[in-house]
Formats: C-alpha cells, sequence, structure tokens
C-alpha cells in the first residue's frame, strides 16, 4: 500500500474511534417516567388571551407547492392550540411572493375549525419572492381586522427567506412598533434573512416548519415565557425540575422550548452540545445533538443505502451520507418495523457493507455503520447500480405479492464517470424502486437514474440532508394508486407517428397508452379518452366520446394509425383545441382536461405558443420526451418543470407509466373554470354565474352552448338574399 493511502486510513481509523468515544461518554439516561412527563408538557401547549395572530404564508416559485402545503400543515397546527373567538385569539392569514394577498382578516372566522378549514382550502400562486413588499403592506395599512393596539400583535412569517428585496428596514420598523415576529423556515431556508426578520432573541423566534411538533412548542413557549399566552400544561406547572446530567460533562444554561429535544432522550440519541433547557417551570441538562424525528414505517420494504465512497465525494462527503444513513435508522425504526436495511459502497466496486437484513437491532446497525471505512477511488456510480440490481439483496426468492418493496437509495454527490442510464433501466427491469438524495449538481444525473425528479431529493448543506429524512419515509411507503377511477377527466393522448419515429417505436407508445388506460374508469360519466397521430398530417384517431367503454378503448388504441413523413407537435396542439377539447366534441364543461404529448422531440420548435394556449385556457399539457438528449424546442413546448418527464427510449416508457398517473390524478383533482375552454360555440361568450355559467350567444345563434341558428334571423337573411336576387 503506498504510504499516503496508509497515513489517509489510520487517520480515518482515528477519527472514527474518537466519534465512537464521545458518543458514548455523552450518553444521556433517564427514567420513562420522566419522558412521559416531558412528553405531556410539550404537547399540553394552549393558548387563551387577548392576541391578534396572522400568518404570512411564502406562496412564491422558490418555496413550491409541497412547501407550501406543510407551511400550511404548521399553521394548522399552530390553531390547535389557540382558543380562537372574537374576544380571546384571532387569526388572519397572507400569502405573499410578488404581491402580498389577503387570504382572510383577522375578524373573518371566530372559531377553530373554521380557521383551519380556510387555511387548508389556500391555494398556492407561485411567482418570485417579495417579503419586503408584504412587510411594508403591513406596515403601511395595520393587521387586517386587527383589535386596538392594547392587543399584542403576532406576526408569523413562514418563508425559505429568498426574498428578492431588502426585508431588514421594514422588519425592524415593524418591531419597532410592537409586533412580535416569528421567522419559520421552510424547505431550505436562508438563515440570515430569518434572522433578520425575527425579533430577539432570535434563538427563540426562529424556528423550522419542517418539524412540525417542535416548531409549534418553540413557538408557545416563547409566548408563555414573554407572558403574551397563558398556557396549560398539566403536572409540571409547579416548580417540578429534573436534572439529567450526561456522563462527566457540565451543563450551561439555555433558554429553549421543553418539546425541542424529546425525540434525544426517547432514542437515546446523544452527543453534539450540553444544555440546560428551561419552559414551563421544567428544567432539563441534556446532551443535544439535532433531533432525528420520530417516524415510522408501515409498509414492509428491504432498503438498501448505496454510499458514494469515492473521491469525488470526499471524506466530508461520505460522513455526511453516513450520518444521514444513521439519523434515518434511528428514526424509523423500531423493534415492530417491518422494514429492513442494508447499506453498500461503492467507489471503483460495489462492496456490501451490511447486506439486508443481517443486524440484531438498531444500534448493532449503527455500530455496523461507524465501522465502514472512505475508500477514495474513481465514481463508477453506473457499474455499482448493476452490482446492486444482481446481488444488493441477496439470492431470495420470493416473487409477485410474498416479496416485500426493493429500494435502492443512493447518496452521492459527485457525478459518475461511467454511463448510468443502462444500469437504471436494469435495476429498473428488475422491479427496483430508485430513490437518490444528492447536491443540486448531480440532481441531472439522479433524476436520469431513477425516472422522475419526484424520485430525487437535493440539498444544499448538510442540516439540509437531515431535513430530508421524513421526505424520503414519506417516498419509501408511498405506493402509486391504481389511476383515480372516481375522478372525472377529459384525457386525449397526442402522439408523433412522423418517420423520426418509427413504426418499432409507435408501437411501444401504442402499448404504453394501452397501459395507461387500464388506470381509468373509462365511460362518460367519469374518464373519457381522446386520441389524436400527428406526422404527415394531423389525425383524431378517435374522440373524447367515441369509445365510451375500455374495451373499445384498447382496440381503437391498437388501430391508431403510424403516418410516417414530418411532424408539427403546434399544428397538432392547435387541432386539438379547436376539434377535441370541444363540447360539440365531446368534452365536458366543469371537467378538468389534460394532454400527453409523446415524442422524440423533432418538430416541437413551433409548439410552445400552442402549448401555452391551451393551459392559459384550462387544459393542462404534459410532455415525454424521449431520447438520451432533450432538445430546446421540446423543453419550451413543457413549459413548468413538472410537466415534463425526460424516457431515454421508447422500450423505457413502461418505467414512467407511475410518474404519468400520479400527474394525471393530480391533474383530475384541480380546481377548474367552468368557463375555461369556453363551451360556447359559433363565438358565443361564457359568463360565469352563480357557480355554473350561461353562453351570451351573438346575432343569428342560440341553445345552452349556441349551437343552434335561430330560424327567424335565419329566414330574414334568406328573404334578403331573395330580394338581391
Amino acid at each position: 500500500m503506498p504510504p499516503f493511502l496508509l497515513l489517509e486510513t489510520i487517520c480515518i481509523f482515528l477519527f472514527s474511534r474518537v466519534l465512537a468515544s464521545l458518543k458514548y461518554e455523552k450518553e444521556v439516561h433517564v427514567s420513562r417516567e420522566t419522558i412521559g412527563k416531558i412528553s405531556v408538557a410539550s404537547k399540553m401547549m394552549w393558548c387563551s388571551a387577548a392576541v391578534d395572530i396572522l400568518f404570512l404564508l411564502d406562496g412564491s416559485n422558490s418555496v413550491g407547492k409541497g412547501s407550501f402545503e406543510r407551511s400550511k400543515h404548521f399553521a394548522i397546527t399552530v390553531c390547535d392550540a389557540l382558543d380562537i373567538s372574537t374576544e380571546r385569539v384571532r387569526v388572519g392569514a397572507f400569502q405573499f411572493s410578488s404581491t402580498p394577498h389577503l387570504e382572510f382578516p383577522l375578524d373573518s372566522f371566530s372559531t377553530q375549525q373554521e380557521v383551519k378549514a380556510k387555511i387548508k382550502r389556500m391555494i398556492f400562486k407561485g411567482g418570485h419572492t417579495d417579503t419586503g413588499l408584504a412587510l411594508k403592506y403591513l406596515l403601511n395599512r395595520g393587521f387586517p381586522g386587527g383589535r386596538n393596539a392594547s392587543v399584542p400583535q403576532i406576526l408569523v412569517i413562514v418563508t425559505d427567506g429568498k426574498s428578492q428585496g431588502h426585508v431588514a428596514l421594514p422588519a425592524k420598523q415593524l418591531k419597532e412598533k410592537g409586533v412580535t415576529v416569528f421567522a419559520v423556515g421552510v424547505r431550505f431556508p436562508r438563515w440570515e434573512e430569518l434572522h433578520a426578520l425575527a425579533s430577539e432573541p432570535r434563538e427563540q423566534h426562529v424556528l423550522l416548519a419542517e418539524q412540525v411538533e417542535d416548531a409549534t412548542n418553540g413557538l408557545f413557549s416563547t409566548l408563555s415565557n414573554s407572558a403574551i399566552c397563558s398556557s396549560t400544561t398539566p403536572e409540571v406547572n409547579s416548580s417540578m425540575a429534573i436534572d439529567l446530567h450526561a456522563k462527566g460533562k457540565a451543563v450551561k444554561p439555555l433558554e429553549a422550548n421543553t418539546g425541542a429535544y424529546i425525540h434525544d432522550l426517547e432514542f437515546g440519541v446523544s452527543g453534539g452540545t450540553d444544555r440546560m433547557l428551561h419552559g414551563h417551570g421544567l428544567t432539563v441538562g441534556v446532551a443535544v445533538i439535532p433531533a432525528a424525528p420520530k417516524l415510522s414505517l408501515e409498509c414492509r420494504v428491504d432498503l438498501l443505502f448505496l454510499l458514494d465512497s469515492s473521491a469525488g465525494t470526499t471524506l466530508d462527503g461520505f460522513l455526511r451520507a453516513k450520518a444521514f444513513v444513521k439519523q434515518f435508522v434511528q428514526a424509523v425504526l423500531s423493534e415492530d418495523s417491518r422494514a429492513r436495511v442494508g447499506v453498500a459502497t461503492y467507489s471503483r466496486e460495489l462492496l456490501v457493507a451490511v447486506p439486508v437484513g443481517e443486524y440484531q437491532d438498531v444500534p448493532d446497525l449503527v455500530r455496523s455503520l461507524d465501522g465502514i471505512p472512505f475508500r477514495g477511488g474513481p465514481t463508477l456510480m453506473g457499474s455499482a447500480l448493476r452490482q446492486a440490481a444482481d446481488r444488493g439483496f441477496g439470492s431470495a426468492t420470493r416473487t409477485g405479492q410474498d416479496r416485500p418493496r426493493r429500494v435502492v437509495v443512493l447518496l452521492t454527490e459527485s457525478r459518475s464517470e461511467d454511463e448510468v442510464a443502462g444500469p437504471a433501466r436494469h435495476a429498473r427491469a428488475r422491479e427496483l424502486l430508485l430513490l437518490g438524495v444528492g447536491s443540486e449538481a448531480v440532481r441531472a444525473e439522479l433524476e436520469e437514474i431513477t425516472g422522475s425528479p419526484k424520485h430525487v431529493m437535493v440539498y444544499s448543506d448538510p442540516q439540509d440532508l437531515l431535513n430530508q429524512i421524513p421526505e424520503l419515509q414519506g417516498k419509501l411507503c408511498s405506493r402509486q394508486r391504481p389511476g383515480c377511477r372516481t375522478q372525472a377527466l377529459d384525457l386525449v393522448f397526442m402522439l408523433d407517428t412522423s418517420a423520426s419515429v418509427g413504426p418499432e417505436n409507435f408501437a411501444q407508445m401504442q402499448s404504453f397508452v394501452r397501459s395507461c388506460a387500464l388506470q381509468f374508469e373509462v365511460n362518460p360519466d367519469v374518464t373519457q379518452v381522446g386520441l389524436v397521430v400527428y406526422g404527415s398530417q394531423v389525425q383524431t384517431a378517435f374522440g373524447l366520446d367515441a369509445k365510451p367503454t375500455q374495451a373499445a378503448l384498447l382496440r381503437a388504441i391498437s388501430q391508431a394509425p403510424y403516418l410516417g413523413g414530418v411532424g408539427s407537435a403546434g399544428t397538432a396542439l392547435l387541432h386539438i383545441y379547436d376539434k377535441v377539447m370541444t363540447v360539440q366534441r365531446g368534452a365536458r364543461p366543469g371537467v378538468p382536461k389534460a394532454v400527453v404529448v409523446l415524442t422524440g422531440g423533432r418538430g416541437a420548435e413551433d409548439a410552445a405558443v400552442p402549448a401555452q394556449k391551451l393551459r392559459n385556457n384550462g387544459i393542462s399539457v404534459l410532455v415525454m420526451g424521449v431520447g438520451p438528449v432533450l432538445s430546446e424546442g421540446l423543453r419550451r413546448l413543457a413549459g413548468p418543470r413538472d410537466s415534463l418527464i425526460h424516457v431515454a427510449a421508447y422500450t423505457d416508457l413502461r418505467y414512467h407509466q407511475d410518474v404519468l398517473i400520479e400527474w394525471l390524478c393530480g391533474e383530475a383533482k384541480r380546481p377548474v373554470n367552468l368557463c375555461k375552454p369556453s363551451p360556447c360555440m359559433n363565438e358565443g361568450s361564457c359568463v360565469l354565474q352563480n357557480g355554473s355559467y350561461r353562453c351570451e350567444c351573438r346575432d343569428g345563434w342560440e341553445g345552452p352552448h349556441c349551437e343552434n341558428q335561430d330560424n327567424v334571423q335565419g329566414s330574414i337573411m334568406c328573404s334578403l338574399a331573395d330580394a338581391d336576387q
């Protein structure tokens, strides 16, 4: 062995032993009874006082729909502990992005149920992040529906802290007016901005929405300590004091909430910083690390963590990945868990360090993780994926329903030095679910490997990596539903049948569309499916109302013609808008509408504007782009990021069916505008009224949709024509 490698190995060994000794030196011992009392204290928060609380939720694109839903969940959780009434706690909400939008003022609702229901109905708006503008709005206009200055005002800002304007000055001015500001981070927050927004002391006013229970407890601890809210915490309201001592370590006082580190005690997690916690008469000295979230895995799953141990990731990156896996298994595994975990590392070749399920208990698994060395060497991710698929789960022969879900979680910070598309297809063909966790630099490669952006989790710093634990837990047990069989949907598949595709690939598309159609309840009252093909011309293979049964639909898909020639995706989209998604051709007003485009990308240069026309008129468009590289025209056609699925080859379409069905089911549940696309024919105008619509017809036309020519007008026109003759 070269001397420098020997030295590196010795250093890594010594470093791991030091970490292990520190860990056990700080282990906390506490009785179950004490843990129970602390848990009760953390869950019995209650605010019953005259106070105005205004939620300011970031609805910008940088936060995204998923994190916006988590922000709403945080706000609803806070409301669970509020005595909401006209005399006591009042709650209001704003959503902000490019501009602030008042969702409901403080005097709108007088019950907890009404407030929570309204927050649940808030719809993500998107746009850029202008937190400063929202703060200036509140400075100028005050809390909408609020009371006089004698009532405390609480502003809870839930944001990723990535404002495109200045926030420090308006935040300072609000606080000078007596407003207490909590800054709650979501997604990958910019902590510097959150600290600029929050009131002093900042460690009590800056929270993280992803850890909902801890953040809620922290908020109420701060309000109670400042006498803004009265609280009820049975068993620990008195002078009860509990001291938990880490072995051989002194403790230093720090104000914090009682619930923030409960999970450390319950999991026996130790290390990090020794702290003394004070809250609601409870004093706890404890050795603290960032809390492993209390989660569980309810599904049967065999899970293989695949850790990048190459020189490209570096020792620091490898240690981060190991810390992530350790936190994850401590958070989700228990004696009753139906999940089995294994760990493998790769650089030049794959090394299975912990075979799936071969450990006695969680502490034994953690000790095995501690002993896994960093290896260095080239980053041969493709080779590792193929080997993981072939031998990463042992030689189990169980198949079908008897076999648990098998998942590979790839953790990396460096791009592969070998080809990954083929090995990824090989792994998916063996019915493995591939999930990727990595830095922004490897997002595109992870999306190619996993087959979907929804299967990739990206982090920006070590704490962000640990924040992915709940998201990973959710992805492991979330099975794609077999379609959305009770949701109404008008669905059109648009297939590229140009010469650049070829007959064999067209047959692959037909097979894929047939498989997708099986996931829906096809009848005139639920899902209607149409098919348009384009190449040398554009042709409606069958319209929305032409195949009312699934059997007829499947036969018609098989009989769709291959056209050849040169295709124009833009012309085909306009054809769908004018001649397929119309009332006279079977489209139903008030029913969500979607178009799925399957193409290799040629002929898509003219499609961006027609696609936007469909979207502007309430018709969703998703593009499945096939080929090793997506053209710029195809990316413009796809528009938003979540409206594009990249497929490496036509034979791989089947691996992306679950992602497509999930997207379609989401579209089937979205709210619709009855007048988009307009159900009115012959240039009639659609007018919304009382939850319905009516068509205002031009002269000479009548009927519910202006579909009939006015007989009187028609006879007058005929008479005039006769007179002219």
